[in-house]
């Protein structure tokens, strides 16, 4: 047990009142994380409001405390608060981020380029999920795991790791995923949920997408793009696009895979894959964002074609 931990946990038996917020746009780690957080606090008796800028895509409203979670934060004072998988502090939104009537922060991530923004900083790349970490504390806090906490844990564990295909999936993954399955979970329902219940219109949007596919750098590299005119086509948006970019990494002899996804007519949100021999993360910084070794993004400004020349000129020099 690290020193970081045994901090957090005597934070948490010291105060009542907690703000848990992730980033924008959360997928099943940041939602899964914060939400087996919020649901451990609350079963030991302490007041907890959870908050993201954005709403939670329908994929993952079967996890408990979704219906809790508030598109704003109220305006009273929290004692802690816990920031969760976000990267860089920003991308918890600014509301958040303008928000000062909170006495201490804490940092959880897995992010590579994660700062040590808060009062406490729980970081580690070795991480398949910051799932694992909120595991690892609710675990040193003493606490049994309740079905619904071991629900958000496995949730955030399995898809960060791809169903356990990706290079992160190390030793710890599984055996925490096992734990949680131990606590109740039923892996086949949680499976159904997330990759046999998919709305219609994904899969009219993805047959927009998949002929959008460009291969280049010598069959290395790929990419497919989603723009506003297949979301208005298919009445569709942009959380029924996850996933997309595996099925250019996917491709035989392919080390990176990009999705570009058109935000409004000049800007564009870069998604970064890799098969785990190229670091994905430095061209994500090399245009301001940030992520992980196998997995990145960022947010480029112009037009489709000047986007992808900015991309295409980064990853042709790396690889």
């Amino acid at each position: 047990m690290t020193e970081t931990i045994l901090q957090i946990i005597e934070v948490i038996r010291s105060n009542s009142t907690f703000l848990i917020t992730t980033h924008e746009g959360p997928d099943g780690d940041a939602i899964g994380s914060s939400l087996a957080l919020a649901s451990f606090l609350r079963k030991i008796g302490k007041d907890v409001t959870v908050h993201y800028q954005d709403a939670v895509p329908d994929l993952y409203a079967f996890l408990p405390g979704t219906d809790t979670v508030l598109p704003h934060i109220p305006d009273h004072h929290f004692d802690v608060s816990f920031v969760l998988d976000i990267g860089e502090r920003k991308r918890a939104g600014k509301e958040f981020c303008d928000f000062t009537r909170v006495t201490t922060t804490v940092n959880l991530d897995h992010h590579l380029s994660c700062d040590n923004f808060a009062d406490y900083n729980l970081i580690d790349s070795q991480a398949a999920a910051t799932g694992i970490l909120v595991f690892r504390i609710v675990t040193a806090y003493g606490y049994v795991l309740d079905r619904d906490t071991a629900l958000c844990i496995y949730t955030a564990v399995i898809t960060d790791t791809g169903s356990f295909r990706y290079s992160n999936a190390n030793r710890e993954a599984f055996t925490v995923a096992g734990e949680m399955i131990e606590c109740g979970v039923n892996a086949w329902d949680v499976a159904e949920q997330l990759y046999e219940n998919q709305p219609r219109k994904r899969l009219e949007l993805l047959a927009q997408c998949l002929p959008t596919l460009d291969v280049f750098k010598d069959g290395q590299a790929a990419s497919v793009t989603v723009t506003c005119d297949m979301y208005a086509a298919c009445g569709a948006d942009a959380e029924l696009t996850d996933g997309f970019v595996n099925y250019p990494r996917s491709i035989r002899g392919v080390e990176v895979a990009v999705f570009f996804r058109q935000l409004d007519d000049k800007k564009f949100k870069v998604g970064f894959r890799s098969k785990g021999k190229v670091n994905v993360a430095a061209f994500s910084a090399a245009l301001g964002g940030g992520g992980h070794h196998n997995a990145a993004g960022c947010t480029v400004e112009g037009t489709l074609e000047e986007v992808k020349a900015q991309v295409y000129a980064i990853i042709e020099k790396s690889l």
